[in-house]
């Protein structure tokens, strides 16, 4: 049974998202304290002001900072549980958000119902990950399609998803709290570490892996 005194606090850049998504919450869900933020710097306003019970949070905000703000958050509160809500049917980055802390990952394609059991498991103290994705993992393990993304490191998957959503140096470092030059290292790494030349063909892999679109780049 849903803890439903707890606070949940809804991180998204989409208004209409944020208040289609409480409407459910409150409605359905029966929670009676849904907060909301519209990007990371917000959210973590609201964690120092009193942490929430959960904190469900789209990765793209519009740039894709949802694994620094897990970071951030559990490098503060430790026991603190994030639930991720994207649009990204991606293998990768669910894999990141989890390795990175996260307790579940759910696609916006799921129904509502999927979203309101994945907050239970997570309250709860299980992880979650919706059929969608859970499928596509499972056949990945089958094929044991491995490649070049087992061979970053967590932050150098965020600074590659920032990387390939358009985001300059300069950007990325002032997003993660890092030096320009240390972005430079870690970009002059992803791409040693991924065998290719230049940015074009980054960008080729990170399309390839679902990690963007062709439409974004």
């Amino acid at each position: 049974m849903l803890d439903t005194q707890i606070s949940i606090l809804l991180v998204d850049d989409h208004a209409v998202v944020r208040a289609g998504y409480r409407h459910l919450l409150e409605t359905q869900g029966g929670f009676r304290q849904v907060l909301e933020a519209e990007n990371a710097q917000e959210a973590y306003a609201v964690c120092q002001k009193e942490l929430p019970g959960l904190v469900i949070c789209d990765i793209s905000m519009p740039e894709p900072v949802g694994l620094s703000l897990i970071q951030r958050i559990l490098g503060r509160w430790p026991k603190a549980k994030i639930l991720m809500f994207t649009m990204h049917n991606s293998i990768e980055l669910a894999r990141a958000c989890m390795e990175a802390g996260a307790k579940g990952y759910v696609t916006k394609s799921s129904r509502p119902e999927v979203l309101l059991r994945a907050i239970g498991e997570v309250l709860a103290g299980r992880t979650f990950i919706s059929a969608d994705l859970s499928r596509l993992m499972a056949l990945s393990r089958l094929r044991d399609n491995r490649n070049g993304l087992d061979e970053l490191s967590s932050r150098e998957f965020e600074v590659l998803c920032l990387l390939v959503a358009g985001q300059s140096t300069e950007q990325i470092a002032e997003l993660l709290f890092l030096s320009a030059k240390t972005i430079h290292n870690i970009h002059y790494q992803i791409k040693k570490k991924l065998q290719v030349g230049n940015d074009i063909e980054l960008t080729k892999l990170a399309i390839a892996w679902g990690l963007t679109s062709p439409s974004i780049v």
